[in-house]
């Protein structure tokens, strides 16, 4: 197993979409860069950018801004840095405020600006929601909001104010901007199709600068552990994972927090 230096440092923070295409991201990273990578990742579905959150009612993981990733990060010799910011909209099915959320995103980003990230930031499938008809609409809240009536059409006028916030945010920050198409999802208007996932992170992930042609990575399929993360609330339990949580055979390391 390889044990070079890494290279490279990618930073990924997202929710459940990252997490599916994590596998995807990490096969695209491999190539960008010429040699191993240090990736460090906050994501998990259901995931707040800054609360504690819940899953099935069985896992929650700390909000991103307080997880401790940024703490990792500090005193880190420096290195060339990728990030990719996605998933800024999931705060919305909590019934968290507009200006909250926006607040919570721009401190992510200025905390990428002080390492000199090279930043992607995903916008909010707004062609795709724009798009929801009656029967969609119901069939979308029945998974969003189980037992809820939907909060429609206030959320979609929500979701179009922090979408516009956050293009702000980006041209602000200088950063580039990922347009979700409406054709990678389904009824579930927020959630990649699976038939499209590599698609759509390849087009995400080409808008970091190209690095050193890299060589093609040894492939197989990677496994993401379950409890991978450096603290984990389990049916109450607090555990904790030592980091990094994988190695992959190029020397790539994956930590998760």
């Amino acid at each position: 197993m390889a044990s070079r230096e890494p290279v490279a440092r990618v930073i990924l923070l997202g929710a459940s979409n990252l997490r599916a295409g994590l596998p995807i991201v990490l096969d695209e990273i491999r190539r960008n860069v010429a040699g191993p990578a240090e990736v460090l990742t906050a994501c998990g579905h259901g995931r707040s950018y800054g609360a504690w959150s819940r899953f099935l009612f069985v896992r929650r993981l700390p909000g991103i801004l307080g997880c401790g990733l940024w703490q990792s990060l500090e005193g880190r010799p420096p290195l060339r840095t990728l990030a990719l910011v996605t998933d800024v909209g999931n705060d919305l099915v909590y019934g968290v405020g507009v200006e909250t959320i926006t607040a919570w995103i721009e401190t992510c980003l200025e905390r990428l600006a002080r390492h000199q990230a090279e930043v992607v930031l995903t916008l909010l499938p707004i062609s795709r929601l724009e798009k929801l008809s009656s029967r969609e609409v119901r069939l979308a809240s029945s998974l969003l909001f189980p037992g809820r009536p939907a909060p429609w059409p206030e959320l979609l006028d929500r979701a179009r104010e922090l979408d516009e916030r956050v293009r702000r945010l980006g041209r602000s920050y200088g950063i580039r901007l990922a347009e979700p198409e409406a054709g990678w999802y389904g009824f579930d208007p927020i959630h990649l199709r699976r038939s499209v996932r590599r698609q759509a992170w390849n087009g995400i992930v080409s808008l970091w600068p190209a690095g050193p042609e890299a060589q093609r990575p040894p492939y197989g399929r990677i496994q993401i552990p379950l409890l991978g993360a450096a603290e984990v609330n389990l049916l109450g339990f607090r555990l904790r994972t030592l980091q990094p949580a994988m190695r992959l055979l190029d020397g790539t390391t994956v930590a998760f927090y």
